[in-house]
């Protein structure tokens, strides 16, 4: 970050007292315009006569030299900060999120999907020294930005959340099961998994040799110290959910009963040594995000690297040069007219 600063601004007040000059030497020349005039021959002096209305010249010389050597002893500079953030206690986190077609409910504004997205991405760009990754699940789970610390890569896959793009339903094990098995290997000093859902397991595990229960994941996470947080998201009672499709394509809403299994969410927070909690509106969304992120504090030592480009040359080169050219002026071509 490129800064420009005075290390002695306090210099700059003697620029104060040039107005002092100049305004004593407009009375001293206005003096010597007044004074009574007598014959002379200086009529004829047609030369000197222009130098004369010239002469002025070498004051302002010298007050522009005066104030560039001000600024130079004010010692201008460009500072250059570097921050660097070291920490030696970093957390792995990976942010798992229903997309399931009720996350497009209208009791948060504008929806909930959208108004998680805003949160996450905040909670995001917040944890400055910790790998965040993000799974997306609904009937099924996908990885959509493994562990990194790469936020514009992260924040951009937030933003592209949205409904429809996994099969339909919400299996809340898969989701979180997915967010496990990226966690397990890894060598962070704390490993949490986020999970969010605003419904109850609604897919039928029947033949499914891969699926594995809500309780089944939170076992496994618990044996690799993977903390979860869950957070049911949705209003106490009724809320607008899309239901269908309109002729022109738009999600026609209902109200409707929200439903979620609080229960089994405490269970697999519990079971983790994580906690649950309920979002019934964007600012208590907001509020439980800031709440995890103090739980989960990191450690950080934040180091600034100071670099210094000095300018006071660029202002004392040019006062030197207007002060030798001023002096030769006075001793040459104004020298009889002072």
């Amino acid at each position: 970050m490129l800064n420009f600063e005075f290390q002695n601004p306090w210099i700059l007040l003697l620029l104060l007292i040039l107005p002092f000059f100049i305004f004593r030497e407009i009375r001293k020349t206005s003096q010597k315009k007044a004074s009574l005039k007598l014959p002379s021959l200086k009529a004829f002096g047609g030369a000197k006569s222009s130098l004369t209305t010239y002469k002025p010249l070498l004051f302002l010389l010298r007050i522009i030299a005066m104030s560039l050597c001000i600024v130079a002893l004010a010692r201008p500079r460009y500072v250059d900060v570097t921050t660097k953030i070291k920490s030696d206690e970093g957390v792995d986190i990976l942010l798992t999120v229903d997309t399931s077609l009720s996350m497009l409910a209208r009791d948060l504004k504008p929806d909930r999907l959208t108004a998680l997205k805003e949160v996450a991405k905040d909670f995001s760009l917040g944890r400055k020294t910790d790998r965040v990754g993000l799974v997306e699940y609904s009937g099924e789970a996908l990885t959509r930005v493994p562990l990194t610390t790469d936020r514009d890569v992260l924040t951009q896959e937030i933003e592209m959340l949205h409904s429809g793009s996994l099969a339909d339903g919400t299996a809340i094990g898969i989701g979180l099961a997915t967010a496990v098995n990226h966690l397990k290997n890894s060598k962070a000093k704390s490993k949490v998994v986020i999970l969010i859902t605003d419904g109850v397991e609604s897919v039928n595990p029947s033949g499914d040799l891969m699926y594995l229960s809500p309780r089944q994941a939170a076992d496994i996470a618990r044996d690799k110290g993977i903390k979860v947080y869950t957070i049911g998201i949705g209003s106490n009672r009724m809320a607008p959910m899309p239901v269908g499709y309109d002729m022109l394509g738009d999600y026609v809403f209902e109200m409707r009963p929200v439903q979620i299994d609080e229960k089994l969410l405490t269970e697999v927070a519990d079971k983790t040594g994580g906690l649950y909690f309920r979002a019934t509106n964007n600012e208590s969304l907001k509020k439980i995000y800031n709440e995890i992120d103090k739980l989960e504090k990191t450690e950080i030592n934040e180091v600034k690297y100071y670099n210094y480009t000095e300018l006071f040359a660029r202002f004392l080169l040019p006062a030197f040069i207007i002060l030798v050219l001023e002096a030769i002026l006075r001793r040459t071509l104004f020298k009889e007219l002072i």
